[in-house]
């Protein structure tokens, strides 16, 4: 049977015999080409809205990193469903969570899950320079993987060990990386591009996330979910009272949280140690210029 009969012609058969299929063609390209040209008009927006030039006076550039928002509609439209599965699910849990489970239990489950991020904040105090944030950092996990009851109970703060916290995205901004335009990230709120990366890294780099199976699978996985209800256990009194007076929900967390990370970064640039009494000791501390030169 000869089949070059039925054979759909090409795009010049097409034209030249005017075949019906042609106008549909043509109107389908063209069509993905508009769709084509508007998500690369959009993406270079966004670029060139990312790097814009920040202000050089600090009460500025602080102002312009918290209201550092091109993709708004956006973000506000994640942030709805964010709130959705917050009201619905985890806000009913954290609050069963804080009205029955015992305090003195509450608290030995933050301090686990807390001990079983300390090898994480270490790996961070190091690429920051903070050895002696770093040192602190291990000496905690080993009091109390051992002394405490595998993190049940935070020995070592009472031993002069105070814990502080360390993440990619505070990594990133110690050595100069600014934070970006904001974004809402879905299930996990408010951040900004370079901590939003930083998240990614630290879920994948995660000791607990590793194991595939096992024992080690199983508590990586309990710890997961506990210190999700922890943490939004904690939260529930600050949050409550925001959301109810605030005029916008949104800018004011995408406010608080520019604040809170801008806070952690300088305090990872400082690198201090300080006790459980308010002492400060001075950090052994690799300056961004050696770290250059070792690089190099």
């Amino acid at each position: 049977m000869d089949n070059s009969a039925t054979a759909m012609p090409g795009e010049k058969g097409l034209r030249r015999t005017g075949h019906p299929e042609y106008g549909r063609w043509t109107t389908r390209r063209s069509a993905a080409g508009e769709r084509l040209a508007s998500g690369l008009l959009l993406t270079s927006m966004l670029l060139l809205s990312a790097c814009a030039h920040a202000p050089t006076d600090p009460e500025a550039r602080a102002e312009y990193e918290q209201t550092n928002d091109p993709a708004e509609p956006t973000n506000r439209t994640i942030f709805a469903g964010n709130q959705f599965v917050d009201h619905h699910a985890l806000q009913p849990v954290a609050r069963s969570y804080e009205n029955y489970v015992p305090g003195r239990v509450q608290r030995s489950i933050h301090n686990f899950v807390a001990n079983l991020g300390q090898p994480a904040v270490a790996v961070n105090d190091v690429l920051q320079g903070n050895f002696s944030r770093a040192w602190n950092t291990t000496q905690r996990f080993a009091i109390n993987t051992t002394v405490g009851g595998v993190g049940l109970f935070d020995v070592a703060t009472g031993w002069n060990r105070p814990e502080h916290s360390a993440d990619f995205g505070q990594t990133l901004g110690v050595w100069g990386a600014g934070p970006g335009p904001v974004v809402q990230l879905p299930l996990f709120g408010p951040s900004n591009v370079r901590d939003g990366f930083g998240k990614v890294v630290d879920l994948v780099t995660n000791p607990t996330s590793l194991p595939s199976g096992g024992a080690a699978a199983a508590v990586g996985m309990a710890s997961g979910g506990l210190g999700l209800v922890d943490k939004r256990a904690g939260l529930l009194g600050t949050t409550d009272s925001l959301e109810h007076t605030s005029l916008d929900y949104y800018a004011t967390l995408r406010s608080a949280t520019a604040q809170r990370r801008a806070a952690l970064v300088a305090e990872g640039k400082a690198g201090l140690v300080t006790d459980h009494q308010g002492d400060a000791t001075p950090p052994a501390k690799l300056s961004q210029a050696s770290f250059a030169a070792a690089a190099e």
